[in-house]
């Protein structure tokens, strides 16, 4: 058998904010264990009997970052993909765009087992079990979907009514007294959104049930720039081409829809993680029901969730809620209406407010920066530059910077000048010159950036020239 695992890594986790963000979305959350949900969706994939390789679905921003979790983890050097999406598109469009590739790159009758990116599944022994049930339907040309086991009546979930493997029909989320009559009959299971299908068949079914998002897919791909290596490809989807390809889940543009579907019913310890009271049953409660992360200081609390970042919180008399802090957003929830902190993300979002999408931390391709402080007609970064990485030759026309490392060795182009700058060392980047820094040496390069001018957005970019693809 051979198996290709496609891991789908979108989806914004709003419900997770502040800790969740448009560019650093719930995938790659950590959990108690260090290991993000992303990093435990790759190694459960790739354990599996028969796995060729792991494809991933992500978006372009992503990527590199996506590829930093895989190498914490990838000790088996298991070969890698990647399908990079300009923006998201739903499932359908991921899950077309994967078959087309994997039927192209290995045949129509490999298998495709897809998973999302940010659900936690503690039972690997199970999960492999259930694998296997699943491949052994998709060898016989059914599209087969993982229906999990309920344990509660949960209103946040679709629902799957099956006679053993037969799917009798979905359901969308019920309400309380459904979901109750749902758990009690013993013939509804949670819809899980994993999948095990043929490339082929799942093309096959593609064409007939949702026919305008597969061409629509197979135009992108054509046009779209395609990189390969030894046991390694990545595929950048051409933006113009996939702003044309229709948004819909693969539940309601194939599965709903076909009259060829299996499932597998299983108890394996999954869960989606879909709020912070979800992710709070992951860390052991104490005497009075508090879970706690991080440095905090409890007077008179109980059932309380708190985690904490790099201060000191304290709590005094207060039950039943859920204390998120990081650097720069604070979360206070009652415990009962976790569900709806995706309001207070949209609210920033329909702002344009920073906090929706990035942290004061952000990650790209070449290292990190940390925005320290900010002010009228200021800015203060710490910079971090990975050994030999090297940011784009980019020149900004409203602001000035000052350059010190603080360690490491900098190698500076500013204007037509060239040079290094050691540790304790600055330089000045003037308005308007071109300019750029990479690290020239094996150790990490660390800068404090200065930035002083009228306008000190970071659009405020011109690049001439980026190793990343960015101009």
């Amino acid at each position: 058998m051979s198996l290709i695992p496609v891991i789908l890594c979108g989806g914004a986790g709003s419900r997770l904010w502040p800790v969740s963000r448009e560019l650093h979305p719930k995938p790659f959350i950590r959990m108690p264990d260090g290991q993000s949900l992303l990093q435990k969706a790759f190694l459960r994939a790739s354990a599996l009997q028969g796995v060729q390789e792991v494809l991933t679905v992500a978006n372009r921003e992503l990527f590199f970052k996506t590829e930093d979790e895989f190498k914490e983890v990838n000790r088996a050097s298991r070969n890698t993909s990647f399908i990079l999406e300009p923006f998201g598109r739903n499932t359908a469009a991921a899950v077309a765009s994967a078959a087309l590739h994997v039927a192209q790159m290995h045949g129509e009758h490999t298998l495709m087992l897809v998973l999302a990116a940010d659900h936690l599944i503690a039972d690997q022994e199970g999960f492999a079990t259930a694998v296997q049930q699943a491949t052994s339907l998709a060898e016989q040309g059914k599209l087969v979907t993982f229906g999990i086991k309920p344990t509660a009546a949960e209103t946040g979930y679709g629902y799957i009514e099956a006679d053993a493997h037969d799917v009798l029909r979905f359901v969308e989320k019920p309400d309380r007294k459904t979901a109750e009559a749902y758990v009690s009959s013993g013939r509804y299971f949670w819809n899980s959104g994993m999948f095990c299908f043929s490339a082929g068949v799942m093309l096959k079914e593609m064409q007939e049930h949702s026919p305008a998002i597969l061409n629509a897919v197979k135009a992108c791909l054509s046009v779209s720039r395609h990189a390969q290596a030894q046991g390694y490809s990545q595929i950048e989807l051409d933006s113009a081409t996939f702003d044309a390809v229709p948004d819909d889940s693969i539940d309601y543009a194939v599965m709903e829809k076909s009259r060829n579907i299996a499932v597998v019913a299983c108890d394996i310890g999954w869960s989606d993680i879909g709020s912070w009271s979800a992710l709070s049953d992951l860390t052991a409660a104490d005497e009075l029901g508090n879970r706690i992360e991080g440095e905090v200081l409890l007077h008179d609390v109980k059932n309380t969730f708190i985690r904490g970042g790099d201060r000191v919180v304290g709590a005094v008399g207060v039950e039943n809620l859920i204390i998120i802090d990081t650097p720069d957003a604070l979360l206070v929830a009652d415990r009962a209406r976790a569900q709806d902190v995706k309001h207070i993300y949209a609210a920033l979002k329909a702002q344009g407010h920073d906090a929706h999408q990035l942290h004061q931390t952000v990650h790209r391709p070449w290292g990190t920066y940390t925005v320290l402080e900010e002010g009228k007609r200021y800015k203060i970064k710490r910079i971090e530059v990975r050994p030999g990485q090297t940011l784009s030759l980019q020149m900004h026309h409203h602001r000035s910077e000052h350059w010190i490392v603080v360690s490491g060795m900098a190698k500076v182009v500013n204007g037509t000048e060239e040079k290094l700058v050691a540790t304790n060392e600055s330089t000045y980047i003037p308005a308007g010159h071109t300019h750029r820094v990479s690290n020239p040496g094996v150790l990490d390069l660390v800068m404090i950036e200065v930035q002083s001018g009228e306008y000190l957005g970071e659009d405020d970019i011109v690049r001439f020239q980026d190793n990343y693809g960015r101009c």
